[in-house]
């Protein structure tokens, strides 16, 4: 009897999920997965050294000080985007090549960690900005995060 109990309870759910019922109607507890995503092709060991997926590199994520000198009126040399709205963090989405900031390694997908002492992970844009902007001496620490800045581009929020 139990066997049927479920297969009617399986059924239903079924049927639930095939009509596309907002999740506030639903009766059980619900989770929604994301779609399948297929993995990687498989590639040989011997042939990993030299396959870009394969990069174990891994150094280039690490966090990295950057210190940057500013004049008064000068540019500094990047754009920002991001802050506290987005929850992702501020990250250099502009290096202006051959700029200071440009020799000194800022790179699009920088995530700022913090500058002069100042934690720039939970941090409003603006107060971003005037931080960045009064400062005539900018000791940055960074890192590359290139997964959390495409997250952060698809939310569109400066």
């Amino acid at each position: 009897m139990r066997l049927i109990e479920q297969h009617n309870l399986v059924s239903k759910l079924m049927k639930i999920m095939d009509q596309k019922i907002p999740y506030d109607d639903y009766q059980l507890p619900v989770v929604f997965l994301p779609s399948y995503e297929n993995p990687p092709a498989w590639i040989p060991p011997q042939e990993r050294v030299h396959h870009p997926d394969y990069n174990n590199e891994l150094t280039q994520f690490l966090p990295r000080t950057v210190v940057l000198k500013k004049p008064p009126g000068a540019q500094l040399g990047f754009n920002i985007r991001g802050g506290k709205a987005s929850q992702l963090g501020i990250f250099i989405s502009k290096v202006v090549p051959d700029s200071d900031a440009h020799r000194a390694g800022l790179q699009e997908g920088d995530q700022v960690l913090s500058v002069n002492e100042v934690d720039f992970q939970d941090i409003e844009h603006s107060r971003a900005v005037e931080i960045l902007k009064t400062a005539r001496e900018i000791l940055m620490r960074v890192r590359f995060f290139p997964y959390n800045y495409q997250r952060q581009k698809e939310r569109t929020v400066h």
